[in-house]
């Protein structure tokens, strides 16, 4: 059996969320811990918390941008396999009626 993205259904979208919210409870725990004041405690969990919603969000964009250049192509293929279809179909009317029209 392989090590392959499919296998236990965690790709590497799934790998990097899971990578930044074990860094975000780390960072949290390590500075609740440290001996510093409350107001600089809070202050740097905030530093941090707009960090990764930054991160996040360019994660999203990323995301977002590859959805929508596959949807594009997905349509694409899809235009032209129905292309190729409805030409299909006519082609196969044509010679039924010259097949039709050769027997009467």
């Amino acid at each position: 059996m392989s090590y392959e993205e499919g296998d236990y259904g965690a790709g590497p979208g799934s790998w990097f969320v899971s990578f930044i919210l074990g860094g975000l409870i780390g960072a949290t725990v390590a500075l609740l811990v440290a001996p510093r004041s409350g107001r600089q405690t809070r202050e740097q969990i905030k530093d941090i918390a707009g960090d990764a919603k930054e991160k996040a969000e360019d994660y999203y964009d990323q995301a977002r941008g590859k959805i929508s250049v596959a949807v594009q192509k997905g349509a694409e293929v899809f235009q032209q396999k129905k292309s190729q279809v409805e030409s299909a179909v006519a082609k196969g009317k044509e010679t039924f009626q010259k097949v039709k029209d050769a027997v009467t």
